[in-house]
């Protein structure tokens, strides 16, 4: 069996360079006779282009992470394949109705980092909260100065609201229930009584939950639906001072929206670990933000532990080994 990994971040070593030797998890789940291939590499991963899709043509797996499941994909590995698995969270890229349409079994991991999301989430928002970045620039620059960047509020008599009530979002909201006073979500697919049993009230539309939080994270999924989510319309309807948190997807918010809502003060401060493009000085409207003292950023990185990764990179393989050998993924791996 030929298995193509087309992006392997865990692959690459000290050079950034992919290295078959770090394979070591996958050929342990897949076993000798598996032929593994780690990505088509130029200066970064090549995911599209006629070399690209000449790489992948006769796979019988493929494992995916930034790579975007597209028609042109699908026909050029052929009909030889079976499973496409996308290594992470989200499904955005997997493209889950045409892989079905195709006959491909497609399968993501939804839980294997919601210790880890919901923990930077937390440190974000409290990075925020606390002032920790501007303090930490500012004394190192000299500037010792204990009310620099604002005097932090008492959070035991604020609200945190949560957007999207999924596995991250009730690992979070059992998080928040540490430092808020109140914690509110809104996802139109989850009751209010599964929200209750997580001592969490629900909001009945996103504008409702921006009115009665002060501090509100986001851990929706990024469909057609939700893009651009959070925007001018919800952050109007916003406390002043209101501090806003993204470790889901970089489309789910509107940074135009965020940066005029930091400048008439409705948003307080502006976390996130995810932009469109990736890296946010490739973008001009995202670069804008980067040098405000009320945005902290990170570089896609909440997932990340050691045990997540582990954890993650068996899964995959053992998804995929249970599709080639004829069975379905597990069960909690499945997309619908």
């Amino acid at each position: 069996m030929r298995i193509v990994y087309t992006d392997p971040a865990w692959a690459l070593d000290g050079t950034g360079r992919p290295d078959p030797a770090l394979a070591g998890i996958e050929r342990g789940v897949f076993g000798p006779d598996a032929h593994l291939d780690l990505g088509l590499f130029a200066d970064g991963y090549v995911t599209e282009g006629p070399d690209f899709l000449r790489y992948v043509r006769g796979a019988d797996a493929l494992v995916i992470y930034r790579c975007q499941v597209t028609k042109e994909l699908v026909d050029a590995v052929g009909p030889a394949c079976k499973v496409v698995a996308r290594s992470g969270v989200g499904v955005d890229n997997l493209n889950a109705p045409l892989l079905a349409a195709c006959g491909i079994a497609g399968f993501n991991v939804p839980d294997y980092c919601g210790d880890e999301v919901s923990s930077h989430t937390l440190a974000l928002l409290l990075a925020l909260e606390r002032k920790i970045c501007t303090q930490d620039r500012l004394v190192k620059s000299g500037r010792w100065n204990i009310h620099a960047g604002g005097v932090p509020r008492r959070l035991s008599m604020r609200a945190a609201g949560i957007v999207g009530f999924g596995r991250i979002g009730r690992a979070t909201a059992r998080k928040l229930h540490a430092f808020y006073g109140r914690v509110l979500a809104y996802d139109p697919y989850v009751s209010a009584d599964l929200m209750a049993s997580h001592g969490v009230a629900a909001a009945g539309e996103l504008g409702e939950l921006f009115a009665a939080c002060d501090a509100v994270v986001i851990h929706a999924a990024l469909t057609e639906e939700t893009r651009e989510l959070v925007g001018a319309a919800a952050l109007g309807r916003a406390r002043p001072g209101t501090l806003l948190v993204n470790t889901a997807r970089g489309r789910l918010v509107d940074l135009a929206a965020v940066r005029a809502a930091l400048d008439r003060g409705t948003l307080g401060g502006f976390a996130s670990d995810v932009f469109t493009p990736e890296d946010p000085n490739d973008s001009p409207v995202a670069r804008a933000l980067l040098a405000r003292d009320d945005v902290v950023v990170s570089a896609h990185r909440a997932f990340l532990s050691e045990e997540s990764e582990r954890s993650l990179r068996r899964r995959v393989a053992e998804g995929v080994r249970a599709v080639l050998n004829g069975d379905p993924p597990p069960a909690e791996c499945r997309v619908t």
